[in-house]
């Protein structure tokens, strides 16, 4: 029951939380609002380095052969390039296509609940994993979470959403991950078997966000400073981890 109460807690810190924040920060002036999210950004290009590589792969390998791990860390990412393509698909019609920019209101806000429920069972299945394992994917999520609601806020703005409307359409896609999270709570119990894999999957998801998406997003900014920044961010990203993470196997030790 303990358990379910942690659960429920991060999946609304995740869901509504980062929404929350995210609508919050819209308050800032746009040139303070562009510095905050990207360096959101930044972090969390390295929180979800660390926790994919360093706490999620690792905890997957407890339970499965490398070999196995490595197979359904694979599929996720191709999955995930897949889902992204029809993304793009349904939503690019011209040939200079930004991949950001032109996506409909619609497809971003589908887009953003399906990805929000894996985010939830991510999160119910570290829980029941550990406690500790789950508070740092919950804030993994939400230091992505964040900049990327940010993003779909300008979206749903530019396809003129008023404020009040993008921040309901946004809580409204963020609470798949409550749904789900819960969902799978009670289902996962019932299919401990299933929780190795889930987490490779998450692991790919991670992966696949930080590369394909935050990483080529950073690489847009070639000033020395700027660039000095993120580097730090993403190993400031990585360390928070990897200190949780110490806290972590140092309570499987005793």
């Amino acid at each position: 029951m303990e358990i379910l109460l942690y659960t429920v807690l991060a999946l609304l810190a995740a869901s509504v939380g980062s929404v929350a924040l995210s609508g919050s920060l819209l308050l800032l002036n746009n040139k303070w609002l562009a510095k905050v999210s990207s360096y959101l950004l930044y972090l969390a290009g390295g929180t979800l380095l660390g926790s994919a590589m360093l706490g999620l792969i690792p905890e997957a390998t407890e339970a499965l052969c490398v070999h196995d791990v490595a197979m359904w860390v694979l599929i996720g990412l191709v999955f995930f390039f897949v889902l992204e393509k029809i993304i793009l698909w349904r939503t690019c019609h011209n040939k200079e296509c930004e991949r950001q920019n032109h996506a409909a209101a619609p497809m971003i806000i589908i887009g953003d609940a399906f990805h929000n429920a894996i985010d939830g069972v991510v999160i119910a299945a570290s829980f029941l994993t550990s406690v500790e394992l789950g508070i740092f994917v919950t804030i993994s999520v939400l230091l992505h979470e964040i900049p990327q609601e940010l993003g779909d806020f300008g979206i749903l703005l530019k396809s003129g959403y008023s404020r009040k409307k993008a921040l309901l359409f946004n809580l409204l896609s963020g609470s798949s991950a409550l749904v789900s999270g819960v969902l799978a709570y009670f289902l996962l119990d019932y299919m401990q078997a299933i929780i190795p894999y889930t987490i490779a999957i998450a692991a790919a998801s991670f992966l696949y966000v930080s590369l394909a998406d935050l990483i080529p997003e950073m690489h847009k900014e070639t000033k020395p400073r700027e660039s000095l920044i993120q580097i730090l961010l993403i190993l400031v990203g990585i360390a928070l981890i990897w200190l949780s993470l110490s806290g972590h196997s140092h309570g499987h030790a005793h």
